[in-house]
């Protein structure tokens, strides 16, 4: 008989533990970060089930999550990715924008990124991002490259039941200073 040792998220999804971890925050009186939904209209629905079978979004939406940590305004967005390079496509510019304005107001606004083929989760200050972002914007490269982030914001032990992104935060913020 086989045995079943993957590795990984094993199953489930990086929205998942971090509305998991969201939740330990939120008991523990650390955060209160939601999950933004996403706006669709429902075109066809399935009378027996009651499914949506056919929907379109109604707006663009801004960011996956947003919320407070001790009295911080954040927002973040989670991505994943399966290579060392990290498709700037996957984020779009009403996202940057948003991202931007956010902070404009005194709000933190980041990335969480699981990049799968090394099974690591990557804070990325929205700075980080903007300087990709410039990059690109000035004919250079359409991506960046695991390399190219600072390993202070490499989120540790992110496998397990809970994706512990506060340090990262926390680092995010002493940097500003």
């Amino acid at each position: 008989m086989a045995t079943w040792n993957s590795r990984g998220l094993r199953g489930s999804t990086l929205e998942e533990l971090i509305n998991r971890t969201n939740e330990r925050y939120r008991e523990q009186k650390l955060a209160l970060i939601q999950k933004v939904p996403t706006p669709i209209t429902p075109i066809n629905i399935d009378k027996e089930t009651r499914h949506i079978t056919l929907a379109y979004f109604e707006q663009k939406s801004t960011v996956d999550y947003l919320g407070a940590v001790q009295g911080i305004p954040v927002c973040f967005d989670a991505k994943e990715c399966a290579k060392k390079t990290f498709p700037l496509a996957n984020v779009h510019p009403h996202q940057v924008a948003f991202m931007e304005d956010f902070e404009a107001q005194g709000g933190v606004a980041f990335l969480i990124i699981y990049f799968a083929a090394m099974e690591q989760f990557w804070y990325v200050p929205l700075r980080t991002l903007l300087r990709f972002w410039r990059r690109m914007e000035q004919g250079g490269r359409k991506s960046f490259l695991l390399e190219e982030l600072t390993d202070a914001y490499l989120i540790e032990g992110g496998a397990s039941t809970t994706l512990h992104y506060l340090p990262a935060l926390q680092r995010d913020l002493n940097d500003r200073d």
